[in-house]
């Protein structure tokens, strides 16, 4: 049997114990042996709740404990997390890819240590096949996405443009559009899924980003549309929201455990 994949949580909020709480079943293949937080005494009662017994850490602490750091702590917090990792040339799984959009140099550190910032690709359709697209030309890529109106009542964002969200209980508000590096910018806790699409393909200013609020779909809906030499894409995912907290859609968690389960020997699917 091969060894677990060791791993340390870099933040525990919801997608943090999402994690925890799959990790811990019998023949997971994962091992969680750190957890970064700010706040440790929370932490460390959260982890007990799991029956998780582990050290909680400073996140300059994690490189000592040879394991792939999962970021899973907020935009805010992003850099704080990663950065010691990287610095020390190790391997990062990131959640909040959005504060990429303001963090670019993270990218060129990773060239400079050999470390690797991996972006778990299962929270948005077609990765895979424009990753292969890109190997030629792509000539443009479009993310339309509908999102929950209550994502985004305290935005400031839409206080300022004065968009009433109000007729999204019924059906579509249109509220932005733009490009990924400016749909991250405006909405940085919502649109990690625009910067992973900017990175994979032809850019952050060159994909386009249309945002709706729509209240009447059960958690984020993303249209993707890709008109490439080799491929044309047309997919759709429906992201349901996760139990925990509404404003975080289940499958994030799932993708990053899916990434984790890649780290393993054997069968591998995906580029």
């Amino acid at each position: 049997m091969a060894d677990p994949v060791r791993i340390v949580l870099g933040g525990f909020g919801n997608v943090g114990r999402q994690i925890a709480r799959r990790v811990a079943k019998p023949g997971s293949g994962i091992k969680i042996v750190a957890i970064a937080a700010r706040d440790k005494d929370r932490a460390r009662a959260s982890a007990l709740d799991l029956g998780l017994e582990v050290p909680v850490i400073d996140a300059a602490e994690a490189p000592a404990f040879d394991a792939i750091l999962v970021e899973c702590a907020t935009y805010d917090g992003f850099r704080a997390v990663v950065e010691p990792t990287l610095r020390a040339g190790g391997h990062v799984i990131a959640v909040s890819v959005g504060a990429l959009a303001e963090n670019m140099d993270l990218i060129a550190l990773t060239e400079s240590t050999g470390a690797t910032l991996q972006i778990a690709g299962g929270t948005l359709p077609g990765l895979d096949i424009i990753r292969a697209a890109a190997e030629d030309e792509i000539r443009s890529v479009t993310l339309t996405s509908h999102i929950n109106p209550a994502s985004f009542a305290h935005e400031p964002y839409i206080h300022e443009n004065g968009i009433d969200l109000a007729a999204a209980k019924d059906g579509p508000v249109p509220v932005f559009e733009g490009s990924a590096r400016e749909a991250a910018g405006h909405f940085p806790r919502h649109f990690n899924v625009a910067v992973t699409l900017g990175l994979v393909g032809i850019g952050l200013d060159a994909t386009r980003v249309c945002i709706r609020a729509d209240g009447t779909l059960p958690g984020a809906r993303h249209s993707l549309e890709v008109d490439a030499a080799a491929v044309g894409v047309t997919m759709v995912s429906q992201n349901y929201p996760s139990p925990d907290n509404n404003r975080t859609s289940m499958i994030v968690a799932l993708s990053i455990l899916a990434a984790l389960r890649g780290q393993a020997p054997g069968l591998r699917i995906g580029s």
